[in-house]
């Protein structure tokens, strides 16, 4: 569990000074992604010219109808292709982020506020044990 904990804190030290620069992040992050299926592929071609099975198995045809099963098992299919987050802007009938108009994002932060404000009342409220707060005083008038 000490390398999961420890693994997770250098994570987050990374991503947070990466995500400071985002143009560099992607193109590292791209860099890697395809080192890592350059990888997977050569292990498959090593794989299949060492077993007459394997070159078989994962050869052109019969790699996509095994591959688009599996995915399709594990219930990844769509998501990897696709990405979730578009299916279910699609299915909410949602525009994409880059889509939308400034009044919408300034209507959503006017909301997060109000939302961010009650609980805040609910807070102090809960703090002075149902006691008269400023703070509730204040909300209540809004």
């Amino acid at each position: 569990m000490r390398i999961f904990k420890a693994f997770d804190k250098a994570e987050d030290y990374v991503r947070g000074h990466l995500s400071k620069h985002p143009l560099f992040y992607a193109f590292l992050g791209g860099v890697f992604v395809v080192l890592f299926w350059r990888g997977v592929w050569e292990t498959a071609d090593i794989l299949a010219t060492r077993n007459s099975f394997l070159h078989w198995f994962l050869y052109g045809p019969n790699q996509i109808v095994f591959s688009t099963i599996a995915l399709m098992l594990m219930g990844l299919m769509v998501s990897v292709f696709v990405g979730e987050k578009i299916i279910i802007s699609g299915l909410r009938h949602e525009k994409q982020v880059e889509d939308r108009t400034e009044e919408i994002i300034e209507e959503e932060v006017v909301t997060l506020r109000h939302i961010r404000d009650e609980v805040r009342a609910l807070k102090a409220e809960i703090r002075g044990g149902g006691k008269d707060n400023k703070e509730v005083k204040i909300q209540k008038k809004k």
